[in-house]
């Protein structure tokens, strides 16, 4: 008989796979006051948040609301940001798509208007404003795909602070170990193959392989749900060589 597999006790839930609430200061949102008009507020303190590896600002409005948001590289403590339609054009300040020229760089980009950021919110990220058509804009994300998004869509100036994150190797398996223990998932993460077949379905065997087809259906039960998930294909794709006719 077989034990649990991993994403079967993950769905299951438990203290292990349970999020730190108490490390977490609070969303990172832009507020709904902006949407329409100017405003003006001051970034009273930046924040270090476990578990998100970019910094988190604390901004104070002129009418005395406070919310977080994520910081781009050269802001300081102190400064004055402006939120909203008519602000410049400056690093940190928080703009709509449409008063945005092409060619800048932006970060914490929103998808639909007024849901307070979604794209390009890692540390070094940033979007690129490609062109405006009509009420639309299109974004040259992270992954270099291009996204068309509403105009109105507020996005901050700016590259997302902390990009030299990754430049850092860990060096040591303890300290690693901490970092993750912010999250709400399990670590070290073991390969399939390397577990029994007790463990896995990809487990056992005299070799380092899973000795069977990886891809599993949509509706397949927890303990076969692992590998390839309703793949449409795997592999290297094939070369075609064009022939003289």
């Amino acid at each position: 008989m077989g034990k649990r597999i991993l994403v079967q006790r993950r769905g299951r839930g438990g203290i292990q796979f349970r999020s730190k609430d108490h490390l977490k200061i609070a969303p990172a949102r832009y507020p709904q006051d902006g949407m329409d008009n100017l405003m003006r507020g001051v970034i009273k303190e930046i924040l270090h948040e476990p578990g998100r590896h970019t910094p988190i600002s604390l901004v104070e409005l002129e009418n005395g609301q406070e919310f977080y948001y994520i910081p781009p590289e050269g802001v300081y403590e102190g400064q004055e940001i402006q939120i909203g339609k008519g602000a410049e054009v400056k690093t940190g300040n928080v703009l709509p798509l449409s008063e945005i020229p092409d060619g800048s760089l932006v970060c914490n980009v929103e998808m639909r208007p007024g849901d307070g950021g979604k794209i390009a919110r890692r540390s070094g990220t940033y979007a690129i404003v490609f062109s405006h058509e009509g009420d639309k804009v299109i974004l040259r994300l992270p992954s270099r795909k291009e996204k068309l998004v509403d105009a109105r869509c507020r996005a901050t100036i700016g590259v997302v602070a902390g990009s030299g994150r990754i430049e850092k190797p860990f060096m040591k398996a303890g300290i690693k170990y901490y970092h993750e223990r912010t999250h709400p998932k399990r670590w070290p993460v073991v390969r399939g193959v390397a577990m029994n077949p007790v463990s896995h379905p990809h487990g056992g065997g005299s070799h380092k392989r899973p000795g069977k087809p990886t891809t599993v259906a949509r509706t397949a039960p927890p303990g076969q749900k692992v590998g390839h998930i309703a793949a449409r294909k795997t592999g290297r794709a094939k070369r075609r060589v064009a022939t003289k006719r």
